[in-house]
């Protein structure tokens, strides 16, 4: 059994007796590489790589899969080159983003606001599409991160509400107009804190004021809302005072608060009581989003009111 270091000296001697060969070689020196056939499927290589292996099991786990890198060196890549060029034979690697999910923001809603409780989320917060796909908790690593991203894919989803509205328009009376709808999260009355709130979608149509449970998608579903009111009989209110949220996060950044004590921890709140005396409680996201209901119910009972009057 041999020692270390008679091992070393074999590997030195070895090393120095090729060194030697290549230097007295010659101008042109021909030499024979021997590999491990085997190696791309213990490397577990995309498919395409170098070797035989065709182990189609092998790239989804494959080290360079997911980091992103494709191999690009199949024949329709490598036809328009020329083909005694050693490049053309070569594999190429580019990096593609790697999508493992996609979740649709048309009718989407956010949810800033841990499952089960009232405890509002800083540096996170949930997409969900309207066929209920959802992203899963969105977590940043700083409160900062989580605003301005929370803000970008808010306004996403509000300008492909606007969209909707317009392609419903299409197909409405100039009385009946939609002017807002989206998503906002109802207070239920005598629930469990566990259960205080309800995702609902609103819309302000023509003389009425809807309330879904999923979005319309059709001319049928407006008939089939969970309550219809008459705007002219309801009362809109802003529920508790808000800050905007960038005042709102700085301050709380700047305190160093990572949670809260509050009660009611849904700061953006409004309630419209209707005819009957009852008031619901509605609660969004968003300052941002509360000014804008705010601004649309006045707008549309203003035109509502003009026209009866």
């Amino acid at each position: 059994m041999t020692s270390l270091s008679e091992r070393v000296v074999q590997i030195v001697d070895s090393f120095c007796v090729q060194v030697h060969l290549l230097r007295n070689a010659g101008d042109e020196v021909t030499i024979t590489v021997e590999y491990l056939r085997e190696a791309p499927s213990f490397l577990k290589l995309p498919l395409g790589s170098p070797g035989p292996s065709s182990d189609h099991s092998s790239r989804a786990s494959s080290p360079l899969f997911d980091s992103g890198l494709h191999l690009n060196g199949n024949s329709s890549n490598t036809a328009s080159s020329s083909p005694s060029s050693p490049i053309a034979k070569e594999p190429k690697y580019e990096k593609h983003w790697l999508d493992t999910l996609s979740v649709p923001l048309s009718m989407a809603r956010i949810s800033r606001y841990k499952a089960g409780t009232e405890k509002l989320r800083l540096n996170a917060f949930e997409v969900l599409a309207l066929d209920g796909v959802s992203t899963g908790i969105l977590q940043f690593y700083t409160a900062q991160d989580g605003a301005d991203w929370l803000r970008a894919v808010s306004a996403n989803i509000s300008d492909l509400t606007l969209q909707n509205m317009k392609m419903a328009n299409k197909c409405c009376s100039p009385c009946d107009q939609v002017a807002h709808m989206g998503w906002v999260n109802e207070k239920l009355q005598g629930a469990d804190s566990s259960q205080a709130f309800r995702p609902k979608f609103l819309a302000l149509k023509g003389s009425s004021f809807y309330v879904f449970s999923t979005p319309p998608v059709s001319t049928l579903d407006w008939v089939q809302a969970e309550r219809i009111y008459n705007l002219c009989e309801v009362l809109f209110k802003v529920h508790k005072f808000w800050l905007m949220d960038d005042c709102w996060l700085q301050a709380n950044l700047y305190l160093g608060l990572q949670d809260f004590d509050f009660e009611d921890q849904r700061l953006y709140s409004f309630s419209v009581m209707t005819g009957h005396g009852k008031s619901h409680v509605f609660n969004v996201e968003l300052g941002s989003e509360l000014a804008v209901w705010e601004k649309a119910f006045q707008r549309a009972t203003f035109m509502e009111v003009q026209r009866t009057g």
